[in-house]
């Protein structure tokens, strides 16, 4: 049902949509993230590159478990998470997530819940590199913990 890439190369938001383009979906949810060139955290340096690293096989399984919670939680017909790795240009796409279902009410919610959980829960690293020659990682938001906190306690187990 769900499947999950982890790749370096870029998606094809159409093509991957029509993977789950099929008889009975009367929704597709859908999200793009894009690299951000910088905002008030960067203190005024230009974002230039985001590498992303993670641990092969573990990353994998760990956004399967996320993908299996979403397709139980909101009777998903499919869904398709792709995430790339490497580094990545201010506004290349950094993920992809896509949930079909027959309305489009669960295929919205689930598409929410697979990002926040992903923000939070999904093992990344990433690291900012900045016009002005420094670099830094990413430390986790109290606003993604925040979205991610929500669905706790909706019906379905947290994965660990």
């Amino acid at each position: 049902m769900g499947s999950v890439l982890v790749t370096a190369e870029r998606f094809d938001v159409s093509a991957e949509l029509g993977r789950l383009s099929e008889p009975g979906v009367g929704g597709l949810g859908c999200f793009v993230g894009v690299v951000r060139a910088g905002g008030p955290e960067a203190a005024g340096a230009a974002l230039t590159a985001l590498t992303l690293e993670h641990y092969p096989g573990m990353t994998e399984r760990a956004i399967g478990v996320i993908v299996a919670q979403a397709e139980a939680r909101f009777g998903l017909l499919g869904c398709r998470v792709v995430h790339r790795i490497g580094r990545l240009g201010p506004g290349e796409p950094i993920v992809l997530v896509v949930a079909a279902a027959a309305h489009r009410e669960a295929a919205l919610q689930a598409t929410s819940f697979l990002i926040d959980w992903l923000k939070t829960r999904a093992p990344f690293w990433k690291c900012e590199e900045f016009a002005d020659g420094t670099r830094r990682w990413v430390e986790g938001r109290d606003a993604d913990e925040l979205a991610a906190a929500r669905w706790d306690g909706q019906g379905a187990a947290c994965p660990d």
